[in-house]
């Protein structure tokens, strides 16, 4: 019999007086008694419009009823059918607009808490199950994936999955592209994608860091070296600046910079020397899920006042609902339709204060959302020795300028095919943010997917 409770069941979580200064997880997960009453709420659908919103296909309704069950590594594994990286996927997925958005239960009250559910399964299995890895034949063939984040870790780990020999090719240190470098601790703890990336590892996928494809090898080379076809994920590292007065000043940064210092160089921990300025008021500019993620991560760093500043209202903010609304119980202030017009500072470079100007809202714009108009006259300063500019990325250039017949737009982004995520040059395939400009994570991996289906028919069709 369904649960036909309208509202989720909650997920305990951290207080917030609490949290904001620490880079503990927020979320602390469900028990099995909640994951069981949650996952009752589904009504498994003869049409399973879920299965539709998950841009990898995840088998929703399976696992959900294995988890009523009580069969939580068959759920795990039904997940993973499908997914590559079920802990991250049920931590920083969007939810609410893919396979949530489309279920049933969301017509009257909310929806089945899919991605709890999810998390659920995966954290169950890394803490009692046991990977099994069934052994793949070598099809004799190699790819070969430049960048370790979302969508060359799926798309690798898919293709071992096929009898691929699969190197994977990463310019840091570390794999795991942005949920390394990008994402905070607090969200996605790296010990949960570390785990993730090695039971890749398990399943054949060799990985190398330190290898700037561009500039220590060329794609001329990997095919030289007996790469049948080759994936480019590199993501979207590139930050974009408002170019405005001041930008240049000690205490600005980009929100890759800063997040990157924090997350990947472990500024957050006591006791390493990754220099990040510990400073009293921040900040943010940007809207999106990454300017939350900068707006917590400052104060936990220990700032006194943190603010949003965006040009929009919070109706229009691209960040999940769930970010804003922890950025605001852990105390960040939100200053809405305001634009930055100017960085001010001392004689000794450093930022004294952000001038922005109040907005009202117009037309809509391309985007579909209204386009914010100055208000003349409206100018305001707030005093900060920080800004961190969270509005967007793109992709880094390096590849599609050292590869000969790879084709970009204008936004810098790789040209593919819609289907098959095949470049302009033969052989070559993309996804991901090196494709879309900066997205999710899931989207990204869902791209992942798609090539290495496409990949492999290329390569048997050869």
């Amino acid at each position: 019999m369904p649960n036909m409770t309208p509202k989720k069941t909650p997920i305990p979580e951290q207080e917030p007086n609490v949290r904001n200064k620490n880079f503990k997880e927020v979320a602390l997960g469900y028990t099995e008694e909640m994951a069981k009453s949650e996952a009752a709420r589904c009504l498994h659908c003869k049409n399973q419009p879920c299965v539709s919103g998950c841009p990898v296909g995840v088998h929703i309704p399976d696992f959900i009823k294995q988890i009523v069950d009580g069969k939580y590594e068959d759920a795990y594994n039904t997940i993973k059918l499908t997914n590559s990286l079920p802990a991250v996927c049920g931590r920083v997925c969007p939810q609410e607009n893919q396979c949530e958005s489309k279920c049933v239960r969301g017509i009257k009250g909310e929806p089945v808490g899919i991605g709890r559910l999810e998390r659920f399964a995966a954290d169950w299995h890394m803490k009692r199950g046991k990977e099994e890895n069934a052994e793949v034949k070598n099809n004799g063939h190699k790819v070969a994936v430049i960048g370790a984040g979302p969508a060359g870790l799926t798309c690798a780990g898919d293709l071992a999955a096929k009898g691929y020999k699969v190197t994977v090719f990463e310019a840091l240190h570390t794999a795991g592209g942005v949920l390394m470098y990008g994402i905070p601790q607090f969200r996605l703890p790296k010990e949960i994608v570390q785990k993730e990336i090695d039971a890749l590892k398990e399943k054949g996928v060799e990985i190398k860091t330190d290898m700037v494809i561009g500039k220590v090898l060329s794609a001329d080379d990997l095919e030289e070296m007996g790469y049948d076809a080759i994936f480019v994920g590199t993501g979207a590292g590139l930050p974009r600046f408002m170019d405005i007065p001041g930008e240049s000043l000690v205490g600005v940064y980009s929100a890759n910079e800063f997040l990157t210092r924090v997350n990947l160089m472990k500024a957050y921990k006591p006791g390493y020397d990754t220099p990040i300025l510990k400073v009293k008021n921040v900040a943010v500019v940007g809207g999106g899920n990454v300017a939350m993620d900068a707006a917590r991560t400052a104060l936990r760093l220990g700032a006194e006042h943190v603010y949003i500043v965006y040009r929009r209202a919070e109706e229009q903010m691209p960040a999940r609902k769930e970010e804003v609304h922890h950025a605001k119980e852990e105390g960040v202030d939100f200053n809405l339709l305001c634009n930055p017009i100017g960085i001010h500072g001392g004689d000794d470079g450093r930022v004294y204060s952000i001038e922005c100007i109040h907005m009202e809202l117009g037309e809509p714009d391309a985007s579909g959302r209204r386009r914010p108009v100055p208000v003349k006259g409206s100018n305001f300063k707030i005093p900060v020795d920080c800004v961190v500019m969270a509005i967007g990325n793109s992709p880094n250039p390096l590849i599609r300028t050292t590869t000969e017949g790879l084709k970009a737009n204008d936004r810098g982004c790789i040209v593919v095919d819609d289907k098959t995520m095949a470049t302009t040059r033969k052989g070559m395939y993309a996804a991901g943010d090196a494709v879309s400009g900066a997205a999710t994570v899931i989207l990204a991996m869902g791209g992942g997917k798609d090539a290495a289906k496409a990949i492999d028919e290329y390569i048997k069709s050869k």
